[in-house]
């Protein structure tokens, strides 16, 4: 057989030959490095056999899908330690993630202390360099292997198999686990480490099944690749807005008010005032939009019309039981069905179009509790939602003025570096979930497609991630630990104008169906600003800062003049307080510095004498003295432009 490699030099073999064999042959230390082969564009375990012609890539430790390897085994390694120290624990799924690997477990929570224990009982399993060898049984003997094992969830996941699968498991010393591999050669592969923290999950993400607990780890080929790994993530932590958003006192939640409720303190709500008031003005006066205040709720009758009765209640919260009320509401999970009706309300011709609506629109989700995470994924949220009708003519044009919005605003806010583009699109398997026919969709997607390409920007297909009317272009970003969400979505509906008989008058005085476009300029609110304290680490461009100044009198003496420069700051718009306690100079320096705050105005005897303020920042240090009128005319710049003011390093001041 020929093996052609990935250099495009071709090995002949006379017989069957494991890809571990043919890295070997290649070289004993390619043989040291090997995790998988790549077989035809397929990853498969270094045990695999190969009998015919192929096209081979070793995948090493230095390699991504080595990596997930790696980590793979490592769960395994868990799984081992775990049944060793807990031995009533029941065993259920481990894969490697993004940044690691976790393992879930049917048994009693897991502390801190546990988990340190944990890792030694890993290290002495590494150490004893148990070889982990493949084999396979019949789907039946299979179960009856797992039931004598008294693991339950495994003979669970074989019984989900077809009749006649021959199943695969890995053997490393006296723990055996059902899986599909790869895996290393032996466990002493795994050269550093971690366990880093552990939850309750469910099983199979229902929360209708068992509670687990679930044990989070991560692992690499080199130490100092591990320790760079957890650098990152003790900064991820320090960042987490859901951590660092409470102790700025932004928002807060309440058991007795609900999961995925938050409460905006003042600093918050003024943070979120910023924002809104900003989107506000610039799709009114900016972008051409017109503004509607639609009901936070609907009779289910228009839910119906919309499709979202058929499509979404489960994600709805109803008011009502359809078989008992006459009448039965929903909150509303999104706003388009009722600005439609704002459209409708005065007959419009092809003139009148494109007929550009932006709402903030407050929207309810029945969120499963497990999902909820501080501002990222909550019950109620508030978005900057808009929806444009277009004649069918102006859908190229209008998709791209909302990209274009959408990247203005991002690129303002300093996130559009963040972002990744996704054309989300439909699942041709689950037919049922969507309007329209393959026609419909293959057109619709291809017009996003030719947008984005047009733009020149990269973006990735992902199917099943379009809404049941119509494709999407998705913003996407990352929190601070690599989760994805949408933070802003482009939408192209070519179907729901006829449920609503929607139409303009064209040039010849017939009735059209326009095209719709759902989309967002910002995007949810909440999660926008855990977008921002993660990307600022709390540290926000002034002109977003609830206390953009506050200042600093060095005794009670001073009081008058700090409040006739207090006084002159609100005059002009600024967001500003006064330290007036007696309290030392340094004391209120440093618990400004500790709040975050742009600048501090400190005061004292010649300060007011020359109608001056001493100048510190977040971004420079001390500034020096300056007559208050012209820190007054800065600082209003800055906060017009929106400036994103970088911090010098603090060796770099005193140069």
């Amino acid at each position: 057989m020929k093996i052609t490699l990935k250099d495009g030099s071709v090995k002949e073999y006379a017989g069957k030959m494991s890809v571990y064999d043919i890295a070997k042959d290649i070289s004993e230390g390619l043989a040291r490095v090997a995790c998988a082969g790549e077989v035809d564009g397929e990853i498969v375990d270094l045990r695999t056999e190969l009998d015919g012609d192929c096209e081979l890539n070793i995948v090493t430790v230095s390699d991504p899908e080595g990596l997930k390897v790696i980590r793979h085994t490592a769960s395994h390694v868990l799984a081992q330690a775990v049944k060793r120290l807990f031995p009533n624990a029941k065993v259920t799924i481990g894969p490697a993630i993004e940044d690691g690997f976790y393992y879930d477990f049917d048994a009693e929570p897991f502390s801190r202390e546990d988990l340190d224990k944990l890792e030694a009982e890993m290290k002495k399993i590494i150490k004893e360099g148990h070889e982990l060898k493949r084999f396979t049984l019949p789907r039946e003997e299979a179960i009856k292997f797992m039931q004598e094992k008294g693991e339950p969830y495994k003979v669970e996941l074989i019984e989900d198999l077809p009749e006649g699968s021959e199943i695969s498991f890995y053997d490393q010393g006296e723990f055996v686990d059902l899986c599909a591999g790869p895996h290393l050669m032996s466990t002493k592969g795994i050269k550093a480490f971690k366990l880093t923290s552990s939850s309750m999950a469910y099983w199979r993400g229902d929360s209708n099944k068992a509670r687990l607990q679930r044990i989070y780890g991560t692992a690499y080929n080199k130490k100092e690749e591990l320790v760079a790994h957890l650098e990152r993530m003790e900064d991820a932590k320090r960042r987490d807005h859901n951590k660092l958003g409470r102790e700025m006192e932004l928002f807060t939640t309440v058991d007795v008010i609900g999961q995925g409720l938050p409460l905006f303190t003042p600093k918050g709500t003024k943070m979120i005032m910023k924002l809104q008031r900003w989107i506000e003005d610039l799709e009114d006066n900016e972008w051409g939009y017109v503004r509607t205040r639609t009901p936070l709720m609907a009779k289910s009758d228009l839910y119906k019309i919309s499709g979202h009765w058929d499509h979404y209640k489960d994600g709805m919260f109803v008011l009502g039981d359809e078989e008992v009320d006459k009448e039965v509401f929903a909150l509303r999970p999104m706003t388009c069905p009722f600005q439609y009706y704002v459209y409708k309300n005065t007959q419009k011709s092809y003139r009148d179009l494109p007929y550009r609506m932006g709402e903030t629109s407050t929207l309810f989700r029945a969120e499963d509790s497990g999902e909820m995470h501080g501002l990222t994924r909550v019950r109620q949220f508030t978005i900057s939602e808009g929806h444009l009708v277009i004649r069918p003519d102006q859908a190229e044009e209008e998709l791209k003025s909302c990209l274009d919005l959408a990247y203005y605003v991002l690129d303002t806010l300093g996130l559009a570096e963040d972002v990744t583009f996704r054309l989300s699109k439909w699942d041709p398997e689950n037919r049922e979930k969507y309007l329209g026919d393959e026609e419909y969709w293959e057109s619709t997607q291809n017009a996003l497609r030719e947008v984005l390409k047009e733009k020149d920007l990269p973006f990735v297909e992902a199917d099943g991630e379009a809404a049941f009317y119509g494709p999407k272009i998705d913003i996407q970003a990352k929190n601070v630990y690599g989760k994805e969400d949408t933070m802003i979505t482009i939408q192209l509906d070519c179907a729901i104008a006829e449920n609503f008989d929607m139409y303009y008058i064209d040039q010849n005085g017939e009735k059209i169906r326009p095209y719709i476009i759902h989309r967002t300029s910002l995007g949810c609110y909440e999660r926008t600003l855990a977008w921002l304290i993660e990307k600022y680490a709390g540290k926000f461009p002034t002109w977003l800062c609830p206390e953009q100044v506050r200042v600093l009198p060095i005794s009670d003496k001073y009081e008058a003049y700090a409040g006739e420069i207090l006084k002159e700051l609100k005059a002009n718009g600024i967001d500003a307080t006064a330290d007036n306690r007696s309290e030392k100079i340094g004391f209120k320096i440093r618990e400004a510095r500790l709040d975050k705050l742009p600048y501090m105005l400190v005061v004292g005897q010649q300060e007011e004498a020359d109608h001056t303020v001493s100048v510190r920042s977040r971004f420079a240090g001390d500034e020096g003295v300056k007559p208050l009128s012209q820190f007054i005319d800065e600082i209003c710049k800055e906060i017009r432009t929106k400036e994103i003011r970088k911090e010098i390093p603090e060796e770099e001041r005193n140069k």
